[in-house]
């Protein structure tokens, strides 16, 4: 028999069996001197249990390592446990059976000796080492003072059980009363079973109530912050719902009330379209149920905002008279006659649409033909300073319309256009939709300017975004990407501006009437200086009428040596810069009024920018230089085309960055020339041995197309047999190899260039003679132009018939 040691022996038992029954325990440790209840339901151990009650009642609880495995076998339990005496036992109706067993010793398994029907192992008990002193005192303390801080801070401890336990002096009993109720994991409470030492024990104890405390004063923190920030929730909600009933009482509504009752008067008032009003009812009553702090809020408040705002309904009556809008683009612009002319139409055939009404009340309402769309999308194509945008304002101003003008050079994003929807962070509206909304008004005259710069990338292609926008019979349904639904532009007069047609994308371009805008003659820039630059430039500098005069041979001066240009910006720029100087001048008393002059022009001005006939003269005193015509986006220019020979055999070289086109008709004039030779008196055999060399000046400007092959033959020619080009002379034509002129484009502008540089003379192909009738009367009378089918022609007029020195090598 194992016989229990003299200390800490209960009187009433003296002695345990060598052999006992073990019981498995999952996921708990039994200590001496503690009452455990358990719960038995594996029928291994109700087995154990129904031979124990009828015997001496004895049996050994050791914890199993796996807490998981529910018939742990011997291998799986620890070598430690509790001998445990059964005090009560209560059989449950669901078969199992409840107990209340009472620690006693410690002991260990020498072995098992069963295994069925339930486990038995050979045991010897383990003393308890008795220590005293005062570090067992004091660790028995600290485990006494941490338990009741812990319990302090878990409520469903009973204060009694506190006290009970606080009140044992025993450390022994101390460690096992405090372990059984601690918290822990396996591992350790198994380890404080086997420890022997009473100080070890403390010790181990010490450190997870320790560890236990300061989780439980984590936690309850993190539990005071979370309960903080519900109770500060809860009190806003209260207080709000407070205020409201108090504003309820006052007969006053709250802030987000008052914006609901608000949004939903402005969405009646708005006369928006049903699908538009629909949606807004929608997310109107989306607002009403959110709280203000919500994030969405601030995102539905900002779309309703722009909904209600949008001019669904609002016009301004147009101003059909046909004398005033007549009388306001002449006030406006100088010239420009076949523009105005195309505008008035417009506005004539509004006017009888709206008159006769009556007439074709059987086919169309009233309603129906307010509604009908502008059916026309003007673009003004022209070189800069020409006054496309201008003209836009007065159209404007001429039918009583409000004015909007939008710029899109470098708009290469279609959201640009269509807008942003509204699942994007800082999502709005496209510029289209913001513009009207500027405007206030369905039907501005909207000009879009710069639509030859569009470009795209992987954000999409804007050209393709306004396809619907100016096409009449789709823009009563333009629907913004952040709006949603549609709105109808067709009430819009839309007038796009470019530069040039070639960059327009050709879908865009198939939507609109081109109405071309060439430059001004000197004479049409010096009424538009006289009438409009030099008053606006005396506003805008100060200065008062008597202060500053200019003489027409001053405006002629600066217009024709300091200004080259299809447009009058630069005119206008050199005329400010006088205006400048001049107010300068008054500023320090030096004068009180200035006489603009051609002598003084010098003064303010410097010297001249520009030689006009006497640069072409200069630079055609010797053979092989033509004169050509250019076609460029900001206007007709001069080109000159020099060419020379040298000893050599590399053949035919052509310079001044030229494309492809323009490489190619310099071939094409050599070898005309070269199977023209014998007629034109040139020495067969200088093409042997010989290098030509074509060179057209201002190398750094890209130059291309076949327009400069007569300019070329010309140049050609009169450097291998020595006659001069006449400086009087400017040509341009495309030339074959058979030695035809064919029709090239740009007349209008290159022979407005001839005339600010001064020719008298222009030799054109006999295809462009249609084109004679788009220029001034100015023009006719001071250039004589020469219309020709051949290449023999234009030598025939171009080169002069005193032969000089032909070329040698």
């Amino acid at each position: 028999m194992a016989t229990q040691p003299e200390s800490n022996q209960p009187e009433e038992i003296v002695k345990l069996p060598e052999i006992l029954p073990i019981l498995p325990l999952r996921g708990l440790v039994v200590y001496p001197q503690t009452g455990v209840p358990l719960t038995i339901g594996q029928p291994r151990s109700i087995r154990l249990v129904d031979d124990v009650v009828t015997g001496d009642r004895f049996m050994g609880l050791v914890a199993s390592k796996h807490p998981e495995i529910e018939s742990p076998d011997p291998e799986h339990l620890y070598k430690v446990g509790t001998a445990g005496l059964i005090h009560r036992m209560f059989r449950a109706p669901d078969g199992t059976i409840r107990l209340l067993v009472q620690g006693l010793f410690r002991f260990r398994i020498i072995e098992f000796v069963a295994t069925e029907p339930y486990l038995k192992a050979r045991i010897e008990v383990i003393p308890e080492k008795q220590e005293t002193g005062l570090e067992v005192e004091a660790l028995a303390r600290n485990v006494r003072d941490q338990f009741a801080h812990i319990a302090e801070m878990i409520p469903s401890m009973p204060r009694e059980l506190v006290a009970t336990v606080t009140s044992i002096t025993d450390p022994l009993q101390t460690v096992y009363t405090i372990a059984n109720l601690q918290r822990m994991d396996i591992e350790d409470a198994q380890e404080i079973l086997e420890l022997d030492s009473i100080t070890d024990k403390l010790h181990k104890l010490v450190t997870l109530l320790t560890r236990e405390s300061e989780v439980l004063e984590l936690s309850q923190k993190i539990q005071k912050e979370a309960r903080s920030e519900i109770d500060k929730v809860q009190r806003e909600y209260f207080l709000r719902e407070q205020l409201k009933a108090i504003q309820r009482e006052l007969g006053e509504t709250d802030e987000q009330a008052a914006d609901v009752e608000e949004f939903r008067k402005k969405i009646e008032e708005s006369g928006m379209s049903e699908e538009a009003r629909k949606l807004a009812q929608r997310e109107l009553d989306r607002l009403s149920r959110l709280p203000t702090a919500a994030a969405e809020y601030g995102v539905i408040r900002t779309f309703l905002d722009w909904l209600v705002s949008l001019p669904w309904s609002k016009t301004t009556p147009d101003n059909l008279d046909i004398a005033h809008a007549r009388e306001v683009l002449d006030q406006d612009h100088y010239g420009l006659e076949d523009i105005k002319e195309r505008i008035l139409e417009y506005l004539a055939i509004r006017k009888l649409r709206l008159d006769r009404a009556a007439e074709f009340a059987q086919e169309t309402t009233p309603d129906v033909i307010r509604r009908q769309r502008e059916g026309v999308i003007l673009c003004f194509i022209g070189p800069p300073g020409v006054g496309k945008t201008s003209l836009g304002q007065s159209i404007s101003r001429a039918m009583g319309r409000k004015f909007v003008r939008i710029s899109l050079g470098g708009v290469r994003d279609e959201a640009e256009i269509r807008g942003h929807r509204r699942t994007y962070i800082g999502a709005m509206p496209g510029r289209i939709i913001q513009a009207l909304r500027r405007v206030e008004t369905r039907n501005p005259v909207f000009m879009l300017d710069e639509i030859d710069k569009l470009s795209f990338d992987f954000r999409g292609d804007p050209a393709s975004a306004l396809l619907e926008v100016l096409d009449p019979e789709q823009n009563q349904e333009f629907r913004d990407n952040y709006i949603e639904v549609a709105f109808d532009l067709s009430q819009v007069m839309f007038i796009t501006t470019a530069n040039q047609m070639e960059t327009i994308p050709g879908p865009l371009l198939d939507r609109m009437e081109i109405i071309q805008l060439s430059g001004y003659t000197d004479s049409e820039k010096f009424e538009i200086a006289k009438r409009y630059l030099i008053p606006r430039q005396l506003k805008e500098n100060s200065l008062r009428q008597d202060e500053i005069e200019f003489t027409p041979k001053a405006l002629t001066t600066i217009i024709r040596h300091y200004t080259r240009e299809a447009g009058v910006r630069n005119l206008e720029r050199e005329i400010g810069s006088i205006c400048r100087k001049v107010a300068t001048k008054i500023t320090e008393g030096k004068i009180t009024r200035q006489v603009v002059d051609e002598n003084t022009i010098r003064e303010f001005l410097g010297r001249p920018k520009y030689l006009g006939t006497e640069e072409i003269q200069r630079r055609t005193e010797i053979p092989g230089v033509a004169t050509g015509l250019a076609w460029t986006p900001v206007g007709g220019d001069v080109l000159f085309i020099e060419a020379t020979i040298m000893p050599g055999s590399k053949g035919f070289i052509t310079t001044g960055s030229v494309g492809k086109v323009m490489q190619e008709s310099a071939q094409a004039a050599l070898s005309y020339v070269r199977s023209r030779a014998a007629q034109l008196g040139i020495d067969p055999n200088i093409f042997e041995k010989s290098d030509i060399h074509l060179h057209i000046p201002a190398g750094a400007q890209p130059k291309d197309g076949p327009s400069a092959g007569v300019t070329m033959a010309t140049a050609l020619v009169s450097l291998l047999t020595g006659r001069l080009v006449r400086s009087d002379v400017g040509m341009t034509g495309e030339i074959t190899l058979r030695g035809q002129v064919l029709p090239v484009g740009g007349i209008k502008e290159k022979v407005l260039a001839a005339h600010r540089a001064g020719l008298k003379t222009v030799i054109l192909p006999k295809g462009n003679e249609a084109d004679l009738e788009d220029l001034p009367e100015e023009v006719h009378n001071a250039i004589q132009f020469i219309l020709v089918e051949r290449v023999d022609e234009v030598l025939e007029h171009a080169l002069e018939q005193k032969v000089e020195q032909p070329a040698q090598v």
